[in-house]
């Protein structure tokens, strides 16, 4: 049975966006990102994706070519009345309304075996690390002090304990230092 791997980009100091809402600052190369091996292996090992409602409108409604070619779970209150560009006999998106346990209980069923990767949103993470519902944390730390924006952990209502599995720094992809956790349970 896979793992729930929740894995998100922060700035050292913290922060997931800047006081703007600019993500700009921690994906300067995106294309550079795709290219590395730990987005190469999270893609070989992914069944099934969740997101929030908030990463999901970050895709204009357009995931033509996203990097995930999995089904996607969309934990929302309100269901977009149109449909996503770029679903495919593979890549397609269930919007689950009633709650975060709900959909991990569809993605663990979509995803056969294989993990199950939560991306992007601070709500959602803080809602299934409370939960008790994540493996594993995959944090990549880039080298800028945001000063201020949304943090990620800021709101966690419970202490967790982690055990690091990983620290690696990809080459020469924009600085990034990539760290793993496995969640102590």
């Amino acid at each position: 049975m896979g793992n729930v791997i929740f894995g998100m980009t922060m700035s050292l100091d913290g922060f997931i966006n800047d006081r703007n809402g600019s993500v700009a600052r921690l994906y300067p190369d995106l294309e550079g990102l795709g290219n590395t091996e730990s987005l190469q292996e999270a893609m070989r090992t992914t069944g099934a994706v969740i997101m929030g409602r908030r990463s999901y409108d970050m895709g204009n409604g357009d995931f033509t070519g996203y990097e995930f070619q999995n089904p996607i779970f969309v934990v929302t209150h309100h269901v977009p009345e149109k449909a996503a560009k770029g679903e495919n006999e593979n890549l397609k998106f269930t919007f689950v309304t009633d709650g975060v346990e709900s959909a991990i209980r569809q993605a663990k069923a979509a995803a056969a075996g294989k993990n199950v990767t939560v991306v992007g949103g601070v709500s959602i993470a803080q809602q299934l690390i409370e939960a008790g519902l994540v493996d594993e944390l995959q944090i990549d730390i880039m080298p800028v002090l945001l000063g201020g924006g949304l943090r990620l952990f800021d709101q966690l209502g419970r202490q967790v304990e982690l055990a690091t599995t990983k620290v690696a720094q990809p080459g020469a992809v924009d600085g990034r230092i990539e760290l793993q956790f496995r969640v102590v349970k």
